[in-house]
């Protein structure tokens, strides 16, 4: 087995692993929020470093921003969010369990061996589909009539009491982008750019889901990596194309993804102010097939049209060279950062054959994670707990977690630490023994080879940095 064969597993493993906890677990849990463990959150990091570095660092057109998560409640006015931010909702008569309707008009349509498309379906719409093909809650139940259900998270903010008036309406952000439109005017005015440039962000986001029952692919809170390309319209459709294909191949050469699990999806669907959209996909063997990972839009522009209005003012720009004044068009590019958490476990977890030392074949799990994305780096392992074995090995260690993410364990046979490490991508493990009491020198092992080097402990730091360096 290469994969993870169902959600079960890979949530047990990651729970095992220190990876993903399920969030308030001792109060019995609570639905579709997930705590991130020391492992996971390291992987997480490290992950939006890598997007922050090829997103920000490699360019000179792309800045940071970080906006709050509250605005004003008029943000969410002028974009549309509050009047049409919607899922459709239907409830089982008997039990009362809430569902997406458009989710059980897909799983009707897949057992036949059909499918259908619900993309932007009314609830109306939706309703005739339901009547005509007499479809059923999965208990067998009659359902409710649908209706629209807004997925915003709504609350107070300013007041003594919790009475919640049209004054103090907040609401926690749906999406990042929104704070990168609104801070729009203070970059051109602060930071001398000239079209085109982008804005880059990463932060949490609130979405009031009916339904969320697949892991960290889709919860009530998550985190996002947005980038909003501002330019001329005039150059739209080359950007597009050179955004879309750097955006796969950052999947592809820095996550490491098998180029066959990917794929872009266009949207044969657009909204009134867009000229293209595709996602890219990844083949989640947990979730049945393709699922959307990242969005790349050409958003027109809409979107600084719209503030422009609500708020009255001026989001224009003058071009000083073609002497023309017009609203910046927009390319974005947005990802799930908790997505790519779950593709990289998915895509780096495998089972192997190997044989152990008493020549029996033994089977090992190991995360064969890009080196530069693993959660440690390099494990130091003393072969005992005898304290001049402890001295020597947190003097190695020394050396290099300055530079590196390191992990000192001393605890099981060398064997299981070995596996243990395996298991949670570590790509270095260091050993010291009671020879490099004489030789001033440990045994390096590779994670995906499992070939075992004699390094002299004045010469493990250039090593190190060696192999992370290929």
């Amino acid at each position: 087995m290469k994969k993870f064969e169902n959600l079960d597993q890979l949530k047990s493993w990651s729970k095992e692993n220190g990876f993903v906890y399920p969030s308030s677990e001792i109060y019995g849990g609570f639905a579709a929020v997930y705590d991130y463990g020391h492992y996971g959150i390291l992987l997480k990091n490290n992950i939006q470093k890598a997007w922050e570095k090829s997103m920000v660092q490699e360019r000179n057109d792309v800045y940071q921003l970080d906006s709050g998560i509250f605005m004003h409640a008029k943000t969410w006015v002028t974009s549309g969010h509050v009047a049409s931010f919607n899922d459709v909702l239907v409830e089982d008569k008997k039990t009362h369990k809430r569902y997406r309707a458009d989710h059980l008009v897909e799983e009707f349509f897949e057992k036949k061996g059909d499918k259908v498309d619900m993309d932007k379906k009314t609830p109306d719409e939706i309703k005739a589909i339901i009547s005509e093909n007499n479809i059923k809650s999965p208990e067998g139940n009659e359902l409710t009539e649908p209706r629209n259900f807004n997925l915003m998270v709504k609350t107070n903010m300013g007041t003594t009491d919790n009475t919640m008036t049209e004054e103090n309406t907040v609401y926690a952000r749906a999406e990042t982008c929104q704070g990168i439109y609104l801070e729009y005017k203070n970059f051109v005015d602060t930071m001398r750019v000239k079209l085109p440039f982008g804005i880059a962000q990463v932060g949490k986001a609130f979405r009031n889901e009916i339904v969320a029952r697949q892991f960290i692919f889709r919860t009530r809170e998550f985190e996002q990596m947005e980038m909003q390309y501002f330019l001329s319209p005039k150059i739209m459709d080359e950007k597009f194309e050179q955004w879309k294909e750097a955006r796969m191949k950052w999947h592809i050469d820095v996550l490491g993804i098998n180029p066959d699990n990917l794929r872009f999806k266009k949207h044969e669907k657009l909204a009134h102010y867009a000229s293209a959209a595709y996602d890219i996909e990844y083949n989640f063997n947990t979730l049945g097939g393709f699922k959307e990972l990242e969005g790349i839009h050409a958003r027109g522009d809409w979107d600084l049209s719209r503030h422009q209005e609500f708020s009255g003012v001026k989001l224009d720009y003058f071009d000083e060279e073609t002497r023309e004044r017009f609203i910046p068009h927009i390319m974005e590019t947005s990802v799930g950062l908790n997505r790519l958490v779950m593709m990289v476990l998915e895509e780096s977890y495998s089972q192997e054959d190997v044989t152990n030392s008493k020549g029996e074949t033994d089977t090992r799990v190991v995360l064969k994670i890009k080196k530069e994305l693993a959660p440690i780096k390099v494990a130091i392992l003393p072969l005992s707990k005898k304290p001049e074995l402890q001295a020597k090995s947190l003097g190695v260690q020394s050396l290099i977690k300055n530079d590196y993410m390191t992990q000192y364990d001393e605890t099981a046979s060398i064997g299981k630490r070995y596996r243990r490490q395996d298991e949670i991508g570590t790509p270095y493990c260091i050993t010291v023994d009671f020879d490099t009491l004489a030789d001033n020198a440990v045994t390096v092992r590779d994670r995906d080879t499992m070939v075992q080097e004699r390094i002299k402990i004045e010469e493990i730091a250039s090593y190190i940095k060696d192999k992370f360096s290929k």
